[in-house]
């Protein structure tokens, strides 16, 4: 009597009883509004204290990132320094060991040969040819043992100077110098600025001093290279030695030059840190808070060294800071604002919901008594609180009963004392407050006297009680109805659709176990495809339904017809005893379709190829039977259609072979790999028949599969074209066969088959003249054949595409002529080059019952309209006589020559060549 209805929440229940009871609700006190607007304030002022506790936060990281960023960059910086004044360096010693090298033997053997030697002009000329093109660099001095200046690069004859008191030259003298190379800051003994020296020692064999060369580097030359460097303001670039004087810097100050900064806290750090690193310090130069990175020189015991003061690198931290600030103040004024705001909306918004509290409740009372459901609400004390007019107007009921305070029971009695509820009061009430005592939905249903459906839902409350409403659903009973009936029936025929066949099916399998049998048959409608195109869409439909009707003529009461898409059509026929009944049941369904229809004004004749299946002996499994019956089905298509066939094993395994020959076909034409995947193209002649010669070649498509062995062209070539694959197959075809041809004698022609699915690729006419171009074959030599099937549907396509091929220049053949429309007014549209007589015709032509009338027929029809006639298939010399009898052009046939690859076939089109012009010759000679 109930159905309950899981899976609703307390929240529906809640908004269903607030729904019911609004008018109590409008009278009840307003809850308290003070606390939400203390959580708001409180909310913001946890907000503005979380943005200044963040933007402090953020600030401090900037700033530590700021310090961060200027140290590296520093480091970087000086890494380039490092690396120049590493390679300038270099070269100095380099040319330095290089004069070195370059001292005569002689003046090495003592101090006085020294001297006596390098002094000369030629000693001079060598030196300035040393230093040549290097500007930024002093020239190179030569003194001897006692210091005396003996030659120069820069002047000749030189000046007398000595340097015996430069301690770079003392250590050298003295043998206290620990490196060959010393490097060290003087003040010019002429100009008295100041120079960095780079100087080497010269000794003899014995390890005797001889004297030593110098080089020197102006700190201004340094200098001016730090200035190039882009620094920020107050940053300073320094050049020490590694004993803490300082070399050279950018900005300058004199003072300070040549002073050591011994322990000074970069060079401190170069020593410790393996002669690398960043530091905050207090320089010891201007006494400011500075970032330094330090680097040591490879070569030299020189260290570079960048600064910048914390001023400079934290200036866009501050205003980064200050942007922050003026930010994070403005997003608190504006958060102390709208709180504001919101705190006198909410207020305004409090005062205008008590006057709507007012207004609802006299709309609720409307609402309720005009709404479309019945509603009536109790207490948990089985008590009426609110009932509508609905409800009171749906079953005549009288307000003077039906009010505030009556009971369920009450209520319950004065309904059967009307007439809309029959049965037992107490029983009814006792089972309705026990199903909602479970505090689910109960639904029910009433069907009354009149034809109506009411569907009651009754709601339990959290506070006890329940809400009832009624609804008027007899036209959604309709239409679900016939929704139920659309979803398992089809709309055209009203026929079963799939998914009821499919129900019926597995019943029909559950029985099965019970020694059951049954037969599953899958009707496929013949050549409704073609009556569609051309009669139209509503005739299809009309021979649809006609078909449906006739069907269920044709099967038993416990039988069952469905229609499952398109024109095809399945039946299951029970209580199948043997085979036999299934071939009566094929026989009558043949027999009925076979039946011409009118269709519209239309004659129509159809017929179906039937497959059958039977259960369970054919397959215990829904799909498996299914697939079974598809399977027969397509055998019967296989066998010329207008047939049945059962199911057999072999045809799952053809089916299965197909597949693999699907997706290696795929595989190939994917990959562009028609020879690598077995494909080749054999040529077969087609003879002149007056004078014997070979007139041109059919390109043939031959498929020895790799693991397969040969596979016929009747196997692969309709599944290339259902599948489309022989577009890219076709190309590759005529590019391949005009390749060949274009080696053949000049009088020879290709011929070469055309699918009606390549003509309907609409790049037919493309593909020919690409393949011409890149093949240099004549366009005349080549011969495209098309069947019929090209020109049945939209011919008037077919025949723009056969004048746009025409006009490239190429021939155009008719294939397979009189096997099967064989319209003549396809020959009075298009001027055909040559027409094919196919092989059935020439087979019978020595027959009792000889087709040779119909050869002669075609063969003065293409007389008539200047074509020429090629008939196929011929093997008998009988055979080439009749048709030379009867005035055929020319033939092709095992009589003559098979099919042949590549290099047999020019091999014999040159034998042919020889013989024909040994012919000609002979024929001369007797004329």
């Amino acid at each position: 009597m109930w159905e309950r209805r899981a899976g609703r929440g307390k929240e529906n229940i809640g908004r269903r009883q607030n729904a019911a009871s609004a008018g109590e609700a409008a009278d009840a006190p307003v809850a308290a509004w003070r606390s939400p607007i203390h959580w708001l304030v409180g909310c913001g002022i946890l907000l503005i204290a979380g943005i200044a506790i963040g933007t402090t936060m953020v600030v401090g990281h900037f700033r530590d990132r700021a310090l961060v960023n200027s140290a590296r960059e520093l480091d970087n910086t000086i890494l380039l320094l490092a690396r120049h004044f590493d390679q300038q360096f270099e070269d100095m010693q380099n040319v330095q060991a290089d004069v070195v090298a370059h001292v005569p033997p002689a003046a090495l053997m003592s101090p006085d040969a020294f001297r006596t030697v390098m002094s000369g002009a030629a000693m001079h000329d060598m030196l300035r040819a040393k230093v040549s093109g290097n500007l930024d660099v002093a020239g190179i001095n030569l003194f001897d043992a006692d210091g005396t200046l003996i030659n120069s690069s820069v002047v000749w004859p030189v000046r007398p100077v000595n340097i015996v008191d430069r301690h770079y030259f003392q250590a050298f003298k003295s043998g206290a110098a620990t490196s060959p190379t010393l490097i060290g800051l003087v003040q010019s003994r002429l100009s008295g600025s100041w120079a960095i020296v780079l100087a080497r020692r010269v000794e003899g064999p014995n390890g005797e001093f001889l004297g030593m060369l110098s080089r020197g580097l102006a700190p201004a030359t340094i200098e001016q290279f730090f200035s190039s460097v882009s620094l920020a303001e107050k940053s300073a670039i320094s050049l020490f030695h590694r004993d803490g004087a300082l070399m050279a810097r950018y900005p300058h100050m004199e003072s300070i030059i040549g002073q050591n900064f011994k322990g000074g806290p970069l060079l401190t750090l170069a020593e410790r840190n393996g002669g690398s690193g960043t530091l905050r310090f207090e320089s010891p130069v201007d006494h400011q808070e500075r970032i330094g990175a330090v680097r040591t020189l490879s070569n030299v015991p020189l260290v570079v060294i960048a600064t910048t003061t914390v001023d400079v690198a934290l200036a866009d931290w501050r205003e980064q800071t200050r942007f922050l600030i003026i930010a994070a103040g403005l997003a608190a004024l504006i958060i102390a604002v709208m709180v504001t705001m919101i705190v006198r909306q909410m207020h305004r918004q409090h005062q205008a919901v008590q006057r709507r509290l007012t207004l609802q409740k006299r709309r609720l009372d409307t609402a309720v008594n005009n709404m479309q459901h019945g509603l009536v609400l109790f207490d948990r004390s089985q008590r009426l609180i609110v009932c509508n007019q609905r409800y009171i107007d749906m079953f005549g009921l009288s307000r003077d009963v039906v009010k505030p305070g009556c009971t369920l029971h009450e209520l319950i009695t004065h309904r059967k004392d009307l007439g809309s509820f029959t049965g037992e009061v107490d029983s009814y009430c006792r089972e309705f407050l026990e199903s909602i005592s479970h505090g689910s939905m109960v639904q029910s249903q009433l069907d009354t006297e009149d034809g109506r459906v009411i569907l009651f839902q009754f709601q339990p409350l959290v506070e006890g009680g329940w809400v009832a409403t009624m609804e008027d659903i007899t036209e959604r009973r309709c239409a679900e109805q016939k929704i139920a009936h659309l979803a398992h029936y089809d709309a055209l025929t009203d026929l079963p659709n799939r998914v009821l066949f499919r129900e019926r099916l597995e019943q029909e399998l559950a029985r099965t176990a019970d020694g059951h049998q049954f037969a599953v048959f899958y009707l496929d409608i013949d050549e409704f495809k073609s009556i569609n195109d051309s009669l139209g869409h509503p005739v299809g439909d009309e021979l649809l339904k006609e078909i449906a009707t006739r069907l269920r003529g044709c099967i038993g009461e416990r039988d069952f017809i469905a229609r499952l898409g398109g024109d095809e059509f399945a039946v299951v026929q029970s209580a199948v005893r043997t085979q036999r009944d299934a071939i009566e049941l094929a026989m009558r369904i043949q027999d009925a379709i076979r039946h011409p229809c009118d269709c519209h004004g239309h004659r129509v004749d159809t017929d179906a190829s039937i497959g059958i299946a039977l259960a369970p002996q054919d397959g215990s499994d829904l799909d498996q039977l299914l697939k079974h019956a598809d399977l027969a089905m397509y055998a019967a298509k296989a066998d010329g259609r207008r047939t049945w066939r059962f199911f057999e094993p072999k045809m799952d395994d053809r089916a299965k072979a197909r597949l693999f020959m699907e997706q290696d076909l795929r595989q190939i034409v994917g990959a562009r790999a028609f020879a690598e995947g077995g494909f080749e193209i054999h040529y077969q002649p087609l003879l002149d028949l007056r004078s014997d010669t070979v007139t041109g070649c059919e390109a043939l498509l031959r498929w020895n599969h790799p693991q397969r062995g040969p596979i016929s062209p009747a196997e692969f070539i309709p599944v290339a074209e259902e599948t489309g694959l022989i577009v890219a197959l076709g190309e590759w075809v005529l590019a391949t066969a005009c390749r060949e041809a274009a080696h053949w004698p000049a009088g020879i022609r290709l011929a070469v088959n055309v699918s009606p699915i390549q003509f309907r690729s609409h790049t037919l006419a493309l593909n020919v003249a690409t393949a011409l171009a890149t093949s240099g074959l004549s366009a005349s030599r080549l011969e495209l054949e098309i069947t019929e099937a090209v020109l049945i549907r939209d011919d008037d396509v077919a025949l723009s595409i056969l004048h746009h091929l025409r006009a490239i220049g190429v021939r155009i053949a008719l294939d397979d002529f009189g096997t099967g429309y064989s319209s003549l007014s396809y020959l009075q549209r298009f001027p055909f080059d040559k027409i094919k007589i196919d092989r059935a015709f020439v087979r019978e032509m020595t027959d009792v019952d000889s087709s040779s009338s119909i050869v002669r027929a075609v063969v003065d029809i293409a007389a008539a309209r200047n074509m020429t006639t090629v008939a196929e298939g011929v093997e008998t010399e009988r055979q080439r006589e009749l048709l030379r009898t009867l005035g055929c052009t020319e033939m092709q046939g095992f009589l003559f020559s098979a099919a042949r690859p590549s290099s047999e076939i020019r091999a014999l089109l040159a034998a042919n060549r020889g013989i024909a012009s040994s012919d000609g010759a002979r024929e001369a000679a007797v004329a």
